[in-house]
C-alpha cells in the first residue's frame, strides 16, 4: 500500500510539473548563468590539485542546484494549505510517509533532470569527466533533494505565511553555500574558515562529487560523503513524516 499511495502522490505532483515546463527549466537558470558567466574566469586559475577548473566548479554548480531548489520547495505546501488541499488529503487513508515521499520523489526526478542539462551544457564548455563519476554526482544530487525537500516540506507545515517561511529558509542556505565550497574549494580559504567548513555537512558531498569527477571513487571523502548524504537523507524524511502526521498532513 505505501508504494500505491506513493505512486499515486508522485504522479499527482509529476503531472503539475508537466504542465508548468516553463517552471522546471527556469530553476536550472541560475546554475547555467555561474556556468557561463562565472567558469571562463576560472580555467587558467589553480583552483585543486586534481583535475581542471571545470570539474571543480559544476560538481558545486550540482549541488547548489539541488540546495537552493529543494530548500524552497516547501512554499507548495503553504499554497495548498490556504487553497485547503491540505485538509482534503488528511482525510484520506494515504499514508502520511506516502504524502511526503511522493512529494520529495518528484522533486528528486525535477532537479535530477535539471543537473542533466547542467552537465551537458559544462561538456560543451569543456568539461571533461568520467561517466561513472558524473552518475555519482547526479546520485548526490537526488540524496540532497530528498533530504532538504523533507525538511522544506516540514518547515512549510509548521509556519503560517510565505513571508515566514522565506527568511527561515534563507537564513540556512545562504551559510550552507559559502561555508560548503560550492562555487570554490575550502582548501583555498583560510585556516580558521576550512576548519569551520567542516561543521557544514554539505561540504562532504561536495567534496566526494568533486572526487567522483576526476576519477576517484575509492577515497575518504567519497566515504564520508556518502554517510553524511545517507544519514542526512534517512533524519530528514523521518522529521518530515513525523510532522506530516502531527500536522495532520
Amino acid at each position: 500500500m505505501l508504494l500505491h499511495d506513493t505512486a499515486l502522490v508522485f504522479g499527482r505532483y509529476a503531472r503539475q510539473t508537466l504542465r508548468s515546463r516553463f517552471a522546471m527549466l527556469f530553476g536550472v537558470l541560475m546554475p547555467l548563468l555561474h556556468l557561463l558567466f562565472f567558469g571562463p574566469l576560472l580555467t587558467r586559475l589553480p583552483l585543486a590539485s586534481r583535475g581542471s577548473s571545470w570539474q571543480v566548479l559544476v560538481p558545486g554548480l550540482l549541488l547548489q542546484l539541488g540546495l537552493f531548489g529543494a530548500a524552497f520547495a516547501g512554499f507548495v505546501i503553504i499554497v495548498e494549505k490556504n487553497l485547503g488541499i491540505v485538509e482534503r488529503m488528511r482525510v484520506t487513508p494515504v499514508s502520511r510517509l506516502a504524502l511526503l515521499l511522493g512529494r520529495v520523489l518528484r522533486d528528486a526526478a525535477v532537479f535530477v533532470f535539471q543537473a542533466v542539462l547542467l552537465v551537458l551544457a559544462a561538456l560543451a564548455m569543456g568539461l571533461r569527466a568520467p561517466l561513472a563519476g558524473i552518475l555519482v554526482g547526479f546520485a548526490f544530487v537526488a540524496l540532497l533533494t530528498l533530504s532538504l525537500a523533507s525538511l522544506s516540506y516540514a518547515l512549510a507545515m509548521k509556519v503560517r505565511t510565505p513571508q515566514e517561511f522565506g527568511p527561515a529558509v534563507n537564513a540556512m542556505t545562504m551559510p550552507s553555500m559559502l561555508l560548503s565550497g560550492l562555487m570554490l574549494p575550502m582548501s583555498l580559504a583560510p585556516h580558521w574558515l576550512d576548519v569551520l567548513s567542516h561543521l557544514m555537512p554539505f561540504r562532504y558531498l561536495v567534496d566526494a562529487v568533486r572526487d567522483a569527477y576526476v576519477g576517484s571513487y575509492l577515497t575518504a571523502h567519497m566515504l564520508y560523503g556518502a554517510l553524511v548524504a545517507l544519514g542526512l537523507t534517512v533524519i530528514s524524511v523521518t522529521v518530515g513524516t513525523r510532522v506530516f502526521r502531527t500536522a495532520g498532513a
